[in-house]
């Protein structure tokens, strides 16, 4: 059964004239200190006095005293509003310049592509930072999961996030080491992969992805086999290297054997292309300056 649930109003309204006060034992003194009128004082002190029924002080014409209601209030409102005024200035600080503790949720394949040549700079660029990242091939919500922004091909990203482009659209390519290819030969088309051995990604949702091609304006789902499941990219691209077969994969992680000539690729001429990979958040009003300061660390070395 839903109870009703009523929010105290005004509920620390006073209690700093009542502590500048019982600092001072004096009104004026508080108020000077408070940088208000004596009046004032007095008002917000008997306003409450009056909400917690009981007088908080003694007053005399020449001294100020605390009842006993008043030193027990002095007791524990005094340290709790030191830490409300401790927790202020907290969040003033991380709203305000790049500081605290930074999570991001990151594909496994991002990592070794774009994140490890950067975590040395970041940290060293912004040493009050603590970067955390949880490398996961599962969408996360970002607000229940405690994230500060994610890391994802575009694609994947819903429409109410905003999204930051880290790079150009790019391909997925199919490819095997030269030894590979020499043994088995070269697919010419998509229907030769039957005759190859296929390296696959499982999906972080169990399934097995297929391999997409596209041929004209159509895309194709090609369900290939191979002896080799895996669940990143970067370990199919591995054992492709190695002969083990052919792997279809993002074309950067490819790049640099490809350019060592450690790889080959095939079937260039049906690739798909993915928009790229984009960071995202909630929204612009949520973008804190540690996390501004991510992305202008990221787009400066892009």
């Amino acid at each position: 059964m839903k109870q009703n649930y009523t929010v105290r109003h005004g509920a620390l309204e006073g209690v700093e004239a009542f502590l500048a006060v019982a600092r001072r034992r004096n009104f004026r003194r508080a108020a000077a200190d408070l940088g208000v009128t004596p009046s004032a004082v007095s008002q917000a002190v008997r306003a409450l006095e009056a909400r917690l029924g009981t007088a908080l002080f003694v007053r005399t014409t020449r001294s100020v005293g605390l009842t006993e209601p008043g030193q027990r209030f002095l007791d524990r409102a005094g340290p709790a509003f030191e830490e409300l005024v401790a927790a202020g200035e907290a969040a003033r600080d991380i709203g305000q310049r790049p500081t605290g503790l930074l999570r991001l949720s990151v594909p496994r394949a991002i990592v070794p592509l774009m994140l490890e040549p950067l975590l040395a700079s970041f940290c060293q660029a912004y040493p009050e930072i603590e970067l955390e990242i949880a490398v996961s091939d599962q969408m996360v919500d970002l607000a229940t999961g405690g994230f500060d922004a994610g890391i994802r091909l575009g694609q994947l990203i819903a429409a109410d996030m905003v999204a930051v482009r880290l790079t150009a659209p790019f391909s997925f390519v199919v490819v095997g080491s030269p030894d590979y290819l020499e043994r088995q030969g070269r697919p010419e088309r998509v229907d030769d992969l039957r005759h190859h051995a296929c390296l696959r990604l499982r999906r972080s949702n169990g399934s097995i992805a297929p391999w997409s091609f596209i041929d004209g304006n159509g895309a194709i789902e090609a369900i290939v086999s191979g002896p080799l499941i895996a669940h990143d990219y970067s370990t199919l691209v591995g054992a492709a290297m190695r002969g083990v077969g052919l792997a279809q994969t993002p074309r950067p992680l490819a790049e640099g054997p490809i350019a060592e000539g450690k790889l080959q690729s095939v079937l260039d001429g049906v690739a798909t292309t993915t928009p790229g990979v984009f960071l995202y958040h909630p929204g612009k009003r949520q973008v804190l300056p540690k996390l501004r300061a991510f992305i202008d660390h990221l787009k400066s070395a892009a």
